[in-house]
């Protein structure tokens, strides 16, 4: 009886998988939280102009490290200034600014649902911001400094922070409806499929929680440590790892069935991936971009002048990515051939988010940018 249970509950975590891995690309008009959709995928169905421009320059003040937000007309931006800052998607005027109180908001990005935007701080501060006016819904300590990025599902936020566990909280009030312990910082941001938080751990383990009570479904070992989000699609989680690696896992095996290793450049991978029907891509602190068959196969490279961080955003076949370099890419997603390029004059390390033909991403100096 033991046996058939384990394996009846197998099928069900596998149908529910299957139903729910093959991941959406992001609206057209909504890039509402980090890499677009629960899946993490990255993708956006938004029609980016062939020929891009810089429409708008904001100064922020301090170094942008959250990849940005957009919903409707409106981008929302943390920077390491303790700012949560809305602005016109149109011409970069302020709506509004609010203030953390004096932490720094690093590389967490923020996320909207139902006229609230969410995200952390470096103090280890969740914040609940009204949408249309700034002002602060609720505000929850969660253990230590967050970098992970809200993800909002239902009335749950999912969010990891460093004192080691993955927290659920209510959108409502952000009380703690449960947290799971892991054995090291979850710097990871949660992709959700069938009910279920996946995250790439610190502590070397790939980890399927259930959202329903925080339990843990299954684990998989990554072999290493792992700063990446997981972007999962077709029943199956891509990240890659500090150990020089990228990873396939299925999640219906429950194993890992390829892994990725350059052949000469050894170096890890930070950014988190962006999956579409044909290719992973993601950056390297190898200065490259990498662009993968989703077999693990290597596809095309294209060199940088230095690290890239930047997790690559996927548009009308086109790969749009940052490198500390201080240069935006635009590169053929069938063959990485560069198709443009624009010098910001510093480090390019958030990521960029992109809605209604626009493509908004933050520097390290402070200067977010709106091409389109």
């Amino acid at each position: 009886m033991g046996l058939l249970k384990h394996a009846l509950r197998g099928l069900l975590v596998s149908l529910l998988l299957a139903l729910s891995t093959y991941a959406q690309d992001t609206p057209a008009d909504n890039w509402g939280q980090f890499r677009g959709n629960y899946q993490l995928t990255g993708v956006s169905q938004s029609r980016v102009p062939d020929t891009l421009k810089p429409l708008w320059t904001f100064e922020a003040g301090d170094s942008i490290e959250s990849s940005a937000a957009i919903v409707g007309t409106t981008v929302f931006v943390g920077t390491q200034k303790g700012e949560l800052i809305a602005l016109n998607l149109d011409n970069g005027n302020v709506h509004w600014r609010y203030s953390t109180g004096g932490n720094p908001i690093g590389e967490s990005s923020p996320a909207y649902s139902e006229g609230a935007v969410f995200i952390g701080d470096l103090g280890g501060m969740l914040h609940a911001v009204n949408a249309r006016d700034g002002s602060r819904f609720w505000s929850v300590k969660l253990g230590s400094e967050i970098k992970s990025s809200p993800v909002v599902y239902g009335d749950r936020i999912l969010i990891g922070s460093y004192d080691e566990h993955l927290y659920c909280v209510s959108t409502k009030n952000g009380t703690v409806i449960w947290k799971a312990k892991t054995n090291g910082p979850v710097h990871s941001t949660p992709g959700i499929a069938g009910g279920m938080a996946f995250i790439a751990g610190c502590d070397e383990v790939f980890r399927a929680i259930r959202i329903s009570d925080g339990k843990e479904v299954f684990s998989v070992s990554s072999g290493a440590y792992t700063g990446a989000s997981p972007a999962l699609r077709s029943g199956m989680a891509y990240y890659g790892t500090f150990n020089n690696e990228v990873l396939g896992v299925s999640l219906a095996k429950k194993e890992v069935l390829w892994r990725y290793e350059h052949p000469q450049r050894k170096f890890p991978f930070y950014s988190s991936a962006a999956v579409t029907a044909s290719r992973v891509v993601l950056g390297g602190r190898d200065k490259m971009v990498h662009g993968l068959t989703l077999s693990g196969k290597p596809a095309w490279a294209f060199t940088t002048r230095a690290r890239v961080e930047s997790s690559p955003a996927i548009a009308g076949g086109k790969v749009f990515v940052g490198s500390n370099d201080g240069r935006f890419y635009v590169l053929s997603l069938t063959n990485g051939t560069k198709l443009w390029e624009f010098n910001a004059g510093a480090p390019l390390s958030a990521s960029p988010a992109i809605a209604n033909g626009r493509v908004v991403i933050g520097s390290q100096d402070g200067r977010l940018y709106c091409f389109g």
